[in-house]
């Protein structure tokens, strides 16, 4: 093992400290189909945090099965290690078997380590291999391409520093309290957003048109199909549909749009520039409401601001005169789950172009249209400003939390005397 970290404590490869250590079984020893609605844990990736044991992910398999895979079992305090990882779940990182488990197995890419704890600690290891100091060590073992993966050999060669055991003790509580701080900020915070998603998602319904009364649109409002409301309808091209570009028609590249394109905003972006002739391509004229009418993102709704064109599964509603685009394009968005229930069923699911056009709508005057728009526009402008403001805490959260468990694994300071000031300085509501 090479680039081993910066530590005031001795460095030692793990394996001489483990005890037993095991992987899941693969392939068609545990699949899908043997899944249960109870019986014993499987333990997946998904379950194991930065020395956190996340609950929420559940999967089980029958108690006669599990005495079958009896030599992947979990028992509780056991150390489980993430063998795959990717940008926002490191390969390495560990977590302990919770005391409440029952019977267990880990899955595949995860591992079960039983450690000497008389000269490691579970709880110590579980911060240390979660620390970024570890993971950056791993890193230059890994294997794969968009996901790192490692071994049981692997897992052996890491090189751990070893305080002293009730130095380790001291270090596992501190990092306990610290990081419980932390992550509840973030919770708050993660709360406090979805509270502004939802006051939009409200306010959408209620100004577009959606709020119901008993399942259907209210009668004193003033409900229509969709095609009174638009005049040109609009599907995409088909991959035969493009031609190669030559340098005599790059003027007439267009934006190409597919699903993807399509954020939770309605906001279109992520285009790819038609490096073909798209002369002869559907136009999607500027202000549409685009509908993705096909496909796992079936009912997506965006607002197309500016000329462009996309792929078979998106559908351009041009709105017709007296009619605000953006008031159709929030009321289908408020609506993209009763867009789904609508889908017409043949061998895939699909909303057809008559069946979006008999779409019921609520169509008030302009003026109320123009009115509603603005002001979901203005909440809209406040959710993306607090998603931003959000999001850079919690970015700052992870790398604070990621420094200060790297920085106490590596003895960098006394954790005695740290706990009684602020270690987390600028994490803070």
């Amino acid at each position: 093992m090479t680039d081993v970290m910066a530590s005031s404590f001795p460095i030692v490869p793990i394996r001489r400290f483990i005890n037993d250590l095991t992987d899941g079984p693969f392939g068609s020893s545990l699949t899908s189909s043997h899944y249960s609605d109870n019986g014993a844990r499987v333990i997946r990736l998904g379950n194991i945090g930065s020395a956190t044991f996340r609950d929420a992910d559940e999967a089980y398999i029958p108690l006669e099965y599990f005495k079958k895979l009896s030599r992947h079992e979990v028992k509780e305090g056991d150390l489980i290690i993430a063998g795959l990882g990717d940008t926002n779940h490191p390969v390495g990182r560990a977590c302990l078997a919770p005391h409440s488990l029952g019977p267990a197995i880990v899955k595949a890419d995860c591992f079960r380590a039983r450690l000497d704890e008389s000269r490691l600690t579970h709880r110590y290891a579980a911060w240390a291999l979660s620390s970024s100091a570890i993971s950056q060590q791993i890193r230059t073992l890994t294997r794969g391409t968009t996901r790192s993966r490692i071994n049981l050999d692997v897992v052996r060669e890491v090189q751990v520093p070893i305080p002293p055991q009730e130095e380790q003790r001291r270090i596992a509580d501190f990092l306990d309290a610290e990081t419980a701080r932390i992550d509840r900020l973030s919770t708050l915070r993660s709360e406090q957003l979805a509270l502004i998603r939802e006051s939009l998602a409200h306010a959408s319904a209620q100004l577009s048109g959606r709020i119901t009364v008993n399942g259907m649109l209210g009668s004193k409002q003033r409900v229509v199909q969709l095609r009174r409301a638009i005049s040109v309808v609009q599907t995409g091209s088909t991959p035969a549909d493009l031609r190669p570009t030559v340098d005599t028609v790059a003027h007439n590249d267009l934006p190409w749009y597919t699903p993807a394109s399509i954020d939770e905003w309605m906001l279109i972006d992520s285009a790819e520039k038609v490096t073909r002739d798209s002369s002869g391509l559907p136009k999607f004229p500027a202000g549409s409401v685009i509908v993705t009418g096909i496909g796992e993102s079936l009912g997506k709704v965006g607002y197309l601001p500016h000329e462009a064109t996309g792929n078979q599964q998106l559908t351009a509603l041009s709105p017709s005169p007296g009619v605000n685009g953006r008031f159709i394009a929030w009321q289908l968005r408020a609506a993209e789950r009763e867009l789904r229930e609508w889908a017409q069923y043949s061998r895939i699911r699909i909303i057809n172009n008559d069946g979006l056009k008999s779409f019921p709508i609520y169509l008030p005057p302009r003026t109320e249209q123009d009115s509603a728009v603005q002001m979901l526009d203005s909440k809209l402008a406040e959710v993306q400003q607090a998603t931003q403001v959000i999001s850079r805490f919690q970015r700052v959260a992870n790398e604070r939390r990621q420094a200060l468990i790297t920085a106490a694994v590596t003895g960098q300071f006394d954790v005695s005397t740290a706990s009684g000031r602020n270690v987390t300085d600028g994490v803070s509501v």
